[in-house]
């Protein structure tokens, strides 16, 4: 090889070198790169938002710069939007299937070591309000898994957007709007209350907080401080969490001793199921007017003093539906969620909890 050979050799291999050098960074630079973050609009220029806390500030007694700070720091959440949006219905409710969902061991056992580590204070609970210490274990496991899962969303993004961009195709696009509208105003003025940073507290995509998924009007009537520290948390005290849902129950017309439901079964010759569901879960017909309609009761909802309603569970397309008689306990737990599936899972939860515990 002479002198001028070599010298193109040496050339060829150096720019080559320093090619592959470059493609190599280009490509580490590459996998380095971070996607970029889009930036969420508030509601700082939102005129009917701003209109809204200045009404706000004048009701709480507060400078409105405070409040059109808060509200205009809020961001508007898509997903928080699309989860409140209807669709079309996809499948036909089905209990069995709900209840698989909720009522499985890992939520069974968490809820034992919840009961074993606040036994005396659910007996309180139970002891002061008539509340059972079972049906306060059923809510709390269905709502948070005992503190588990109390959601991700700023509280203050989540009532801001529902305020006011609530989805307009829902049927109740107006009532719910001002529904949260009022439950924003309740968040301000428990944080104010409270000492919270507005934007620091976290919650469910509805606003919903702590162990026992209060909404912030609920919070300020219904959570009470049960471990007597001078505060209520509901995120961090198991104690105020559990008095704070026998105290919301109590207020509800839970009545002691009651039992939650009886069991049912039908006079098939008599039968007049559409006049026994006629007001859905709302206890409305002595036990006589619904053995006139065919149906056939325990000797124990006979003797029932109260009105009963007749909950009806559908298992889908392929299982019968179930059927059960709710008392005004059963309504009482609908309170928190007008729904028959949640009722019987917190009930079911609850009494599967208690049959686990050692003691039992």
């Amino acid at each position: 090889m002479n002198f001028l050979s070599f010298r193109f050799l040496v050339i060829t291999l150096f720019v080559c070198a320093c090619a592959t050098g470059h493609a190599a960074e280009k490509t580490k630079n590459k996998k380095r790169a971070k996607p970029s973050v889009v930036a969420l609009e508030n509601y700082s220029k939102n005129p009917v938002a701003m209109r809204a806390a200045d009404d706000i500030a004048e009701r709480m007694g507060v400078r409105p710069q405070w409040v059109r700070h808060m509200i205009g720091q809020a961001h508007k959440l898509p997903g928080v939007i699309q989860a409140m949006t209807p669709s079309a219905p996809t499948s036909v409710k089905d209990w069995g299937q709900y209840r698989d969902r909720v009522i499985v061991p890992n939520r069974i056992e968490s809820g034992m070591r919840f009961w074993s580590r606040n036994a005396d204070t659910l007996a309180r609970a139970e002891q002061e309000t008539g509340v059972s210490a079972s049906t306060i274990i059923g809510i709390l496991g269905v709502e948070t898994q005992y503190g588990q899962n109390m959601g991700r969303y700023r509280t203050m993004d989540a009532l801001t957007t529902l305020a006011f961009d609530f989805p307009p195709s829902h049927p109740k696009a107006r009532t719910r709007a001002a529904y949260f509208l009022q439950e924003l105003e309740a968040f301000l003025v428990f944080a104010k209350a409270s000492g919270r940073d507005p934007l620091s507290v976290r919650g469910s995509y509805a606003g919903a907080m702590g162990m026992a998924q209060f909404m912030p009007s609920s919070w300020l009537k219904y959570a009470v401080d049960f471990d007597g520290d001078g505060h209520i948390d509901l995120f961090q005290s198991s104690a105020d969490a559990i008095g704070s849902v026998a105290n919301y129950l109590r207020a509800f017309q839970w009545k002691p001793g009651m039992p939650t439901h009886y069991s049912v079964a039908f006079d098939a010759q008599r039968l007049d199921l559409s006049g026994l569901l006629a007001n859905d879960i709302v206890p409305s017909m002595k036990p006589e007017a619904m053995a006139s309609m065919g149906a056939v009761l325990p000797e124990s909802a006979v003797r029932h003093a109260g009105l009963l309603a007749l909950i009806e569970l559908p298992n889908g397309r392929y299982a019968p539906t179930q059927y059960v008689i709710g008392t005004d306990n059963f309504y009482a737990i609908t309170r928190y969620n007008w729904s028959s599936f949640y009722a019987m899972s917190v009930i079911e939860l609850g009494q599967a909890v208690q049959k686990n515990l050692p003691q039992y």
